[in-house]
């Protein structure tokens, strides 16, 4: 198998480097990322500039574009014979709602669009918490050897969130389910001329069964996403 690799985090991050291990034995990588990060630009794409690209190793490639840029070129130009996208690991749930904004699931989003099956990957963060990148990289094997052998239907792709904390020898279960239609809890402070958001992302409604109560519940959220 082929596998075409990106994120929004940039080529540098580490969830890149833990993504490419874990894929690198189960076939050919291929990366084409951002050359910077471009988190939350959503599905924004380039089209009246040029987009520069950098060599960056072997069968690497930094973009000077968004994610979804990275998807089109990369599947359009570079590697039109790959098997699957995978964009991640993010640092940072993409739950419910969030994949509208995310530069991640974008990027899966147009590799289904372009007919690629796809996966966007991202580990959660609880409030105070950082990411033990071992740790997810362990789990995240588990769940993505799994969906490389269950491609999603045509014009779909697969959203998957790793709950926090966790720990190598912890035992996780992954759950399919729905993404969460509710909205964040945030407001815009008036300060001066301007306006500041203030919100979280952990004490965010939560629909019983869906992705955000069961990622936030402890288990691996697995969404089958259409278009």
């Amino acid at each position: 198998m082929k596998f075409l690799l990106t994120n929004d985090d940039g080529i540098d991050a580490p969830g890149m480097e833990r993504l490419e291990q874990i894929i690198r034995p189960l076939g050919t990588t291929i990366v084409v990322a951002p050359q910077q990060p471009q988190s939350g630009v959503g599905h924004r794409v380039t089209t009246g500039e040029l987009i520069g690209i950098k060599a960056a190793g072997d069968k690497r490639y930094g973009l000077d574009g968004t994610p979804a840029d990275c998807a089109r070129i990369g599947l359009k130009s570079i590697s039109n014979d790959a098997t699957w996208l995978i964009a991640g690991i993010n640092p940072g749930a993409n739950l419910g709602s969030d994949i509208y904004q995310s530069g991640t699931a974008a990027a899966a989003r147009e590799a289904a669009i372009l007919g690629y099956p796809a996966i966007a990957i991202s580990q959660y963060i609880s409030k105070d918490g950082t990411v033990d990148w071992d740790c997810t990289a362990h789990h995240a094997a588990f769940v993505l050897q799994w969906l490389i052998g269950q491609p999603p239907d045509p014009k779909c792709f697969w959203n998957v969130n790793l709950p926090h904390p966790l720990t190598i020898d912890q035992t996780v279960s992954h759950q399919l389910c729905g993404l969460d239609p509710n909205p964040h809890k945030y407001v815009y402070r008036k300060n001066g001329t301007a306006y500041q958001y203030q919100g979280s992302i952990h004490e965010r409604p939560r629909d019983p069964g869906k992705d955000v109560a069961v990622c936030f519940g402890g288990q691996i959220s697995v969404t089958h996403v259409t278009l």
